[in-house]
Formats: C-alpha cells, structure tokens, sequence
C-alpha cells in the first residue's frame, strides 16, 4: 500500500481548487512544543461510549430560546437553559477560534454530588465551546454556568487550551441542591509539560496571582465548613481537600502523569516511590520537558503502556504467550481472599475516541487548528486531520447505517478499527507489526503533506477565507476516508496472514507468496514463545512429555 503516493495524488489537485479510571490528558505549553504550538490530549476511555466526531454548527438565536440538556454519558434529560444569543462552530473539541477542552474524571467525595443539578461535564465541555473564544473566556463561562443551573457530576479535572494558554481547572459541587462549585484554574507555564489522568493534580496554589490562577471566593472556606480542612489558608490543597488519595487514584492514576514525566524529563526515578506508595510527596502540577516535543511525540506517548519500566506489563505471565501489554477488566480482583490489581496504562483497549490538538497562534484559527482524532484504542488507531473550520463531518466518523455501541456497521470508522484491534489484542507480538508499518506509512504521509496543504491553504485564505475552509474541510473529509480505506483493507489483509493460527509467506512488498507453478506458497508454524513453553511445561508437569 503506497499510502504517500495516495495522499499526494489527491492531495496536489486539491490544494488548487461515576467514578471510573478512564481518561488522559497530555499537555505541553508552546515553548515546549517543536513548532510553538500549544498541545493537548484526550482519550475517551469508556466502556459503552460509541467513539463518533462531534459537530456543533454556528447560530444566532432570540433571546429567551431554551435548550434542552442531556447528560453526555448516558443521555439523561437534565433540565432546560437559555441558549446563547450567538454560538461558535465546533468539531470534536476543538471550536473554531482553536480553543479546545478535555478532561479527566476524579471523583472526589461523593457527597458534593449535586443530584439535581442541570449541567453535567460533558454538557459543560460543549456549551463553554459554543460560547467561548479563548481560555480565560471558557474558565469564566463554565464556571458561571454551573453558578446559574448548578453542577450534575462528580469532580472533575478540565484541561482548557488555546493557542497561546493552557489551563487545568479542577471543578465539584456542593452536595444536593445547592447551585454552583468549587474551583481552581492554574496555567501551565508555556515552556513545561503536564498532565492529569483521574485524579486531582492540583495541590497547593498561588492566592494573589491572577495572571496565573484563578479560583471561587469559597474554595477554602466550604472546605473548611466541611470540615477537609483546617489549616492556615497557605497550606491548602484542593487535591487533599477535595478528592483524598487511595491506591486506585495512585496506581491506576497518577502513575499514568508519571509515565508522562518519565518520558519527556529527567525525574521519572525520583518520582517513582511516589507511584509505588513508598513516598507521599506528591508530583509537581507541571514540569519542564529534557527536549521540546512534536504533535507525533504527544500520538506516541498516548499509545504508552509503560513498556521499559517497572510497572511494564508485556512482560510477565499475565501478558499471555504473545506479550500483549493489555489486561482485561476490572482493574481488581481477588483470589483465595487475597486482592489483587492489574496496571492502567495511559493505552487501553475500551477508549472510544482520542484526539491530539494542535493550536498555533502564528496562522489564522482556520488553518492553526487541528485535532488529530482516531476512533478505539490510541495505540491502534490512526491520527487523522481534522481542521478546526470544518463543517462537514466525515461520514466514517458519524452513526452511519444506525451505528453504535451495540450496532455494527462496515462504514464505521469506529467498527473497523475494534475489528481490526481485536484481531491483533490475542497474539500482540505476531501482528502489531504489520498494524504499526501501516499505522506508521499513514500518519508520516499527514505529517509530510502538512505543510503543502495548509501553504494552499494560507494562498486563498488571502483573497477567499472561504474556499480555504473548503478546501481544509474537504482535505479532512478525504483524509479520514483514505484511512478508513486503508484500515479496512488492512483488517482483511491480517485475516487472510493469519488464519489458523499460522503465517501466510509474504514477500517483502507484502504481497502474498505463490510457488512456481502459482500456488499459494507453505505456510509458517510459528509456535508459541519458549518463555511461554516453559510455563506451560511447568504448570502442566509430564502430561505433555513423549516417551523416549
């Protein structure tokens, strides 16, 4: 499959014309980032989510119009609000002056759940979109809306970027009834890293520095009324206060920042203990990377499972005979009365959508925005671009044919990529080759054809702002449907390779082998791994041994 060749041959032509450990959220400033873009991450990780790409279109309403909220994660009604006199496009989640939102789910004390509440998180994420042009506008919007209809979720960490300010805001109510949240926003200095994975990150914070953080007048004191708190006002951190540090939060959480710090700066060593429960220093909120790092740094990393360090899972017993660095759910479980866990890496295989954003502040939001989205497990998928001024949503990324979580559809990029991830998931080391060389070939060609594409773009943006939309959108749609293409005729390729549980000879172009006389060629047996046969011998002792 000549996926570079493809590209550039449409290419060319077109530049003329409750509670749960699920998701992660990377971030890097803009001078710690290769081009002086701000980066954020999110994946979706949530059994029973149907990963799809999300498009709000751009309004203007009458005073007084309502709107009916729905919870995100299980379409609850909620309640009714105004709508806004005018909204903002936006696709995914990123709308079209780049500003984007993410977030991780903490928890927290449960009895600060507001149970009549309108607005829940995922509401909060896509109305603050429609409304907001920048950070520090979203910050005001969302706060100020669960202060006006009060807030349905449990705690929650947000990261919230544009191009030129990343900020992690860490939000929870009050209890049943009572409107509004406590809250507390601190930017990310523009050359650290940083990240958040289910736990609140935010410990102690700056009272008089405005520029940099910001929080609700009662942040402190409902903590004290509540009795979380009850040191001097210096002292306080809304993590401890708020959402208060258990093994799962630890292990399935902040270990998954620390993977983070580990790749990209010199203190992944020091932070270890912190991780393994033998230190209670928590890690800093952000941290200055060892190099600066590329939107495909931010991909890579949101593929990690630890591998190479010592909470690396592909390598004991439980990674089964093919090294798969997955392990199936729950997180715990117990034998013979004893309990036991499983890692969470920053990669599982229940993710429903994962994006990269990238926010540049040098072009024009239409050409400086991109999410980089794929659907199902980020270390599976492929990144595809997505511009921030697209108004037509590739169909593959949509419901089509009625698809859902529980509806199966072979147009559905969501469908094919779980049919092609769970083909490789039960003999990882045989097939995640071949997945990775195409996963490779495609997102090198989006990265090389960047340039070219948006230089076009950036042409008409000059004398016709909207044909270079156009232009972006159809660049977007073409781009994911050539994936789509692509990973399909892949999934077909790994049936045919691996049927039977031998290999299929290929010749070095992938193409399938034939004999002399045009037969196909012998197959290979490929076993399984002798550090696997040992077990296996061990745990079975002579019933398997042949006679002399």
């Amino acid at each position: 499959m000549n996926i570079k060749r493809l590209i550039l041959s449409i290419l060319l032509p077109a530049a003329m014309a409750s509670y749960a450990p699920a998701c992660t959220n990377l971030i890097v400033g803009k001078n710690a980032s290769t081009d002086g873009s701000t980066i954020v991450s999110y994946s979706a990780d949530s059994y029973g989510l149907f990963g799809e790409l999300y498009h709000y279109p751009a309004g203007v309403y009458p005073k007084g119009t309502m709107i009916d909220i729905h919870e995100w994660d299980t379409g609850k009604y909620l309640g009714q609000i105004e709508q806004a006199r005018q909204t903002y496009s936006v696709i995914g989640n990123m709308n079209e002056f780049q500003l984007t939102i993410g977030e991780t789910t903490f928890g927290g004390r449960p009895e600060l759940v507001d149970t009549l509440g309108i607005i829940d998180y995922g509401s909060l994420i896509y109305l603050t979109l429609q409304r907001s042009r920048n950070a520090r506008e979203a910050i005001k919007v969302m706060t100020e809306l669960v202060q006006e209809y009060g807030y349905y979720s449990s705690g929650e960490s947000f990261t919230i970027a544009d191009p030129n300010e990343v900020w992690i805001m860490e939000m929870i109510g009050k209890g049943p009834g009572v409107r509004g949240a406590v809250w507390v926003a601190v930017r990310v200095p523009d050359d650290c890293i940083a990240a958040h994975a289910n736990h609140s990150r935010i410990h102690q914070f700056p009272l008089d520095d405005k520029d940099n953080c910001l929080y609700s007048p009662d942040v402190i004191s409902f903590a004290r009324e509540r009795g979380y708190f009850d040191g001097v006002n210096s002292d306080f951190s809304f993590s401890d206060a708020y959402a208060p540090l258990g093994f799962g939060e630890l292990r399935y959480c902040e270990a998954r920042v620390w993977s983070y710090y580990n790749l990209f700066t010199d203190r992944g060593q020091e932070f270890l203990p912190y991780i393994q429960g033998k230190d209670t220093t928590p890690m800093p909120l952000y941290l200055k990377p060892n190099r600066k790092l590329s939107v495909q740094d931010i991909k890579n990393a949101m593929r990690d499972h630890y591998e190479g360090t010592p909470l690396d899972i592909s390598q004991d017993f439980g990674a089964g005979p093919y090294h798969a660095p997955y392990r199936l759910s729950p997180l715990d479980f117990e034998v013979d009365g004893q309990k036991y866990f499983n890692e969470r890496p920053i990669s599982t295989q229940q993710t429903g959508f994962v994006f990269v954003a990238q926010m540049r502040a040098n072009l024009p939001d239409a050409v400086g925005g991109v999410l980089w989205f794929g659907t199902d497990d980020a270390n599976m998928t492929v990144f595809t671009p997505v511009y921030c001024c697209t108004d037509r949503v590739p169909q593959c990324y949509t419901r089509v044919d009625g698809a859902d979580y529980i509806t199966f559809s072979w147009r559905s990029a969501f469908w094919i990529f779980n049919w092609v991830s769970n083909m490789v998931y039960p003999r990882y080391d045989l097939l995640i080759g071949d997945l990775r060389a195409t996963q490779t070939e495609l997102e090198t060609a989006f990265n090389q054809a960047q340039p070219g594409i948006e230089s076009a773009a950036l042409q008409l943006w000059q004398t016709d702002p909207d044909q270079a939309k156009a232009l972006l959108t159809n660049y977007t749609n073409m781009t994911a449907q050539s994936t789509f293409d692509t990973w399909k005729q892949l999934g077909q390729y790994l049936v045919v390779k691996y049927a039977d549980g031998v290999i299929r000879r290929t010749n070095p172009d992938g193409t399938f082998q034939r004999n002399s006389i045009g037969q196909p060629a012998g197959v290979i047996r490929p076993g399984y791994p002798e550090d696997f046969l040992r077990e296996y011998i061990k745990q079975t002792g002579d019933r398997y041994k042949m006679p002399e």
